[in-house]
């Protein structure tokens, strides 16, 4: 007989999820508290010192030998920014084209496109990697590489889906990326290898995880106090919709895809290779889309399937945390059985 789960049970399981929940509904009720200039002041609060701790946090906890063997796992990288950069945009065109057909907002589906083309986030797919037991090591590289390869790849890939194309703002893109990322990162290795602190003492994976809450609640203060005009009903409830039904299917084609080479990724792998796969970063994407289409009459339309996408990814990935962790801890358990055989 299955065990009941009680309720402090449910909430220590999936409070991560929950709290996730929480900054949402939060967010809807006070969105100037979180919004640019509000109180919270997130563009320094969040842009630099959530992401710069979660960050620091990991370079504080990953061992040095663990880093220089994940540089060397090519095939995992590969695999990674290829489905990102490369299987994601051809597939977003196979099911635009589809419904193309029923004759589905054109601008809506551009920005399905656009969304396609954007680069792994730099902050979610580490988190819930490591809420996971997943290889946290390499989501940071991926997603960090990601970043980086979006700057030249992203305007690219733009032109052939679109026949639209962008400067990305080079010096600034790269400026936040070494501020807000490689170097806390490489402070928290400084002192994991240069001195005996390594923070046991402390709740740094709840510290990470709080991080990871306050960038939600900023993020959906903003959508909350700044609806989007020229958007029917019809289009925002086709585009929550479409982003649901889209990120399952993505999320399950990486699981499986990475499931069946096993004999080249360990389920820590397939777990940082299903969140770091499938997310597209905001923070990016964002900008991208004011440059490239500043003055549109639909510029509404093509934002709205970007700003649905970003909190979608990080529900459904607090859903999938704890289910892909006892997933990951029972092939661990079955594969070390199999080689006592």
């Amino acid at each position: 007989m299955r065990q009941k789960i009680t309720v402090g049970e449910y909430v220590r399981k999936n409070w991560l999820l929950l709290g996730i929940l929480g900054c949402i509904i939060a967010a809807s009720f006070f969105p100037s508290v979180g919004i640019k200039g509000g109180p919270l002041r997130p563009e320094y609060t969040v842009k630099y010192g959530a992401v710069c701790l979660i960050f620091f946090i990991s370079g504080l906890q990953l061992k040095t030998e663990n880093v220089l063997h994940t540089l060397r796992q090519y095939k995992l990288h590969a695999f990674i920014q290829g489905f990102t950069f490369v299987l994601v945009p051809l597939f977003m065109q196979c099911v635009v084209k589809v419904f193309g057909i029923f004759g589905v907002n054109l601008w809506i589906l551009r920005g399905f496109i656009t969304v396609a083309c954007m680069p792994p986030p730099v902050s979610s797919a580490v988190i819930l990697t490591r809420a996971a037991n997943g290889n946290e090591t390499a989501a940071i590289f991926n997603s960090i590489v990601g970043s980086f390869l979006g700057i030249i790849i992203t305007p690219i890939s733009l032109l052939l889906n679109l026949g639209f194309t962008t400067i990305v703002p080079l010096t600034g893109t790269v400026l936040q990326l070494v501020t807000t990322v490689l170097s806390p990162l490489i402070i928290g290795q400084v002192i994991r290898n240069c001195t005996p602190f390594r923070g046991h003492s402390l709740p740094l994976g709840v510290l990470s995880q709080f991080a990871l809450m306050l960038i939600i609640f900023a993020t959906f203060c903003e959508t909350f106090h700044t609806p989007e005009d020229g958007l029917t009903a019809g289009n925002i409830l086709f585009t929550v919709f479409f982003v649901l039904i889209l990120q399952i299917a993505l999320l399950y084609l990486a699981f499986t895809l990475a499931n069946r080479h096993r004999s080249d990724f360990n389920a820590s792998d397939v777990i940082a290779i299903v969140f770091c796969s499938t997310h597209k970063s905001l923070t990016l994407g964002i900008p991208i889309l004011r440059i490239m289409f500043h003055g549109f009459s639909h510029l509404s339309q093509i934002s709205l399937p970007l700003l649905v996408y970003h909190p979608t990814q990080i529900i459904l990935g607090g859903m999938l945390v704890s289910h892909l962790k006892e997933w990951g801890e029972r092939d661990g358990g079955a594969r070390r059985r199999k080689s006592l055989v």
